[in-house]
């Protein structure tokens, strides 16, 4: 069975890309709408991972079919990777939040809730938007998974960094994209999803951004799974990480986003 196309394919910088590099599509980038049959009128940007060296194909559409089921409307978020650097992958994921806010009508979707949702280095690109934003992209929620969080210590994932700061490191911007370090009150609500032997991405990274959040006040959700590997998506072939969405869709329906 073909997969699912996306709905509407549409360009993250019409009027021309910022600090570009080249000609080719990866130089161009993109966003996917995935809409569903029965909207609930939220929306959630999906950021891939991929060590910001590439966008893991198994960690978008599958997760924005996913979020149909939920009736979300999903935009898979196709930002900047190596040799781009930091500000422009946030830059690409402002854009797509700016685009769904200007399509909120025609895409049948409210633009007070718009969230955003990441893996690995898609979910520090998503705990940076939620930190980081500007007060036309704030996102409403964020869902992370096995994020990458902290650049500052031993918890980081090394490869992540150099993609995006490059070397040698300025540490003042190695501080301000630790994102545990940047929360505060008006952060948005979390659900977080790690396993506690993730060699790639330590959990302390999903520890360290839900202690920001708790001292902070800010809600959220963390669910650390005794084992798995780094990199699952959905889970389907691990009958215990596989939970992981049910829990979310749980989370989800109690914001009142999700069937």
């Amino acid at each position: 069975m073909e997969p699912r196309k996306p709905d509407t394919i549409l360009p993250l910088h019409p009027a021309g890309v910022p600090a570009q590099l080249g000609t080719t599509p990866e130089d161009n980038p993109w966003l996917e709408l995935y809409r569903p049959e029965q909207p609930t009128g939220a929306a959630v940007l999906v950021c891939p991972g991929g060590g910001y060296g590439m966008r893991a194909a198994h960690e978008g559409a599958p997760i924005a079919l996913w979020l149909n089921t939920l009736g979300i409307t999903a935009i898979v978020v196709h930002y900047r990777v190596k040799p781009y650097k930091h500000p422009q992958p946030l830059n690409d994921v402002m854009a797509a939040m700016t685009i769904a806010k200007a399509n909120a009508k025609d895409w049948n979707i409210d633009p007070a809730r718009i969230g955003v949702l990441g893996f690995s280095a898609g979910g520090h690109l998503a705990a940076s938007l939620s930190v980081h934003y500007t007060p036309e992209t704030r996102p409403a929620l964020s869902i992370l998974l096995y994020p990458v969080i902290t650049f500052m210590d031993v918890h980081t994932h090394s490869g992540s960094r150099t993609n995006l700061l490059g070397e040698p490191l300025d540490m003042a911007l190695v501080e301000k994209m630790s994102n545990e370090r940047q929360v505060n009150a008006q952060t948005p609500p979390a659900f977080i999803f790690h396993t506690a032997d993730d060699a790639a991405v330590p959990v302390e990274n999903a520890i360290l951004y839900a202690s920001a959040l708790r001292k902070s006040g800010v809600p959220f959700e963390l669910h650390v799974y005794e084992t798995g590997s780094h990199g699952v998506g959905l889970a389907t072939s691990n009958p215990v990480l596989s939970t992981w969405p049910m829990l979310c869709g749980n989370w989800l329906r109690a914001h009142g986003w999700a069937r």
